[in-house]
């Protein structure tokens, strides 16, 4: 069995002497699928740390086998599967949660939001796609939340006291200094889908949309649009794009701009940071951009910066 080469050398990346056992498993794995749920597997779809393939059973129903490896993070996942409201969500079959093993519908046709070229359409269905997707946070406590977003970026801080990428240490002090006024005063938590952006989001029919790979988080929702606000932007002109979709998405859903800006800042300082290669020093600029961004859109419609916020806020 032949794998795909960038594949194998994320998981190897990832983890290690782990992956590798995984990865010698995985053609057994694949059989006992096979075996379990009487499937004809086909070829893999494109992979990154998940081997993911559509199938066909006996009955000729499509589905697709998602496997990862087991442990914290394909239990959360799995946990969002289960816990988030089904009309926003792919659904999940059946599982193994021992073996890491998911058996999901097949979304069709599963064409992604990233092919919608109207904005104002994009925002839309992406509106539309979280109104029938959050939960309630009683649905599943067990999963992360923001907080956890902001112990990463002190961690970020701590190992960075000078600065990591485009980021100088005061930038990551400010966001993460952002984070927790936000975490502090946070209402009304969802269970979130936890990277909901353009790729997640496929097409199921006609006029219709869903969600995939949620990663689980619990936080407000304003916070679950950030990385959809940073998603899919082009060379030119990306700061009136997210201006577009924050008007669009406050409008569809009655969202707190204020809220959503601040939390548009913080996290974007996160995101763009977890992209820095520290060996090269290279990074996503398209994602780099968000937070001066974001920071111009609160000035613009607060009149003042969030320097200002920070000192009327001590955390």
């Amino acid at each position: 069995m032949e794998l795909q080469d960038k594949f194998v050398e994320n998981v190897v990346f990832s983890f290690q002497e782990q992956g590798e056992k995984w990865l010698n498993d995985l053609p057994h794995l694949l059989h006992y699928c096979e075996r379990k749920w009487g499937l004809s597997l086909k070829e893999p779809y494109t992979l990154s740390y998940n081997y993911v393939a559509p199938a066909v059973t006996r009955d000729g129903n499509e589905v697709v086998v998602k496997i990862g490896l087991p442990g914290q993070e394909f239990n959360q996942e799995l946990d969002a599967l289960q816990a988030l409201n089904p009309k926003g969500i792919v659904r999940l079959l059946d599982e193994e949660r021992e073996r890491g093993v998911l058996l999901l519908e097949k979304v069709e046709p599963g064409t992604m939001l990233s092919t919608v070229e109207k904005e104002e359409e994009v925002s839309q269905i992406a509106a539309s796609v979280m109104k029938g997707l959050v939960a309630p946070v009683e649905n599943k406590k067990g999963l992360p939340t923001t907080r956890d977003r902001e112990a990463e970026l002190a961690r970020i801080c701590e190992e960075n006291p000078t600065g990591l990428g485009p980021f100088s240490g005061a930038d990551l002090k400010r966001a993460l200094h952002v984070f927790a006024i936000m975490n502090t005063t946070a209402s009304n938590l969802k269970l979130l889908h936890g990277d909901f952006h353009h790729y997640n989001i496929l097409s199921n029919g006609r006029d219709s949309w869903i969600a995939i790979d949620p990663k689980g988080l619990i936080g407000e929702v304003e916070y679950d649009f950030i990385q959809f606000l940073m998603n899919g932007l082009p060379q030119e002109g990306a700061a009136d794009v997210i201006a577009n979709r924050v008007n669009r998405l406050t409008e569809e859903l009655d969202l707190n701009l204020k809220r959503l800006l601040l939390w548009g800042y913080a996290h974007s300082v996160l995101s763009s940071a977890w992209t820095v290669d520290v060996t090269t020093g290279k990074y996503d600029r398209s994602f780099s951009q968000c937070p001066a961004i974001f920071k111009d859109l609160y000035e613009r419609y607060y009149g003042h910066t969030i320097d200002d916020f920070l000192g009327k806020r001590a955390p």
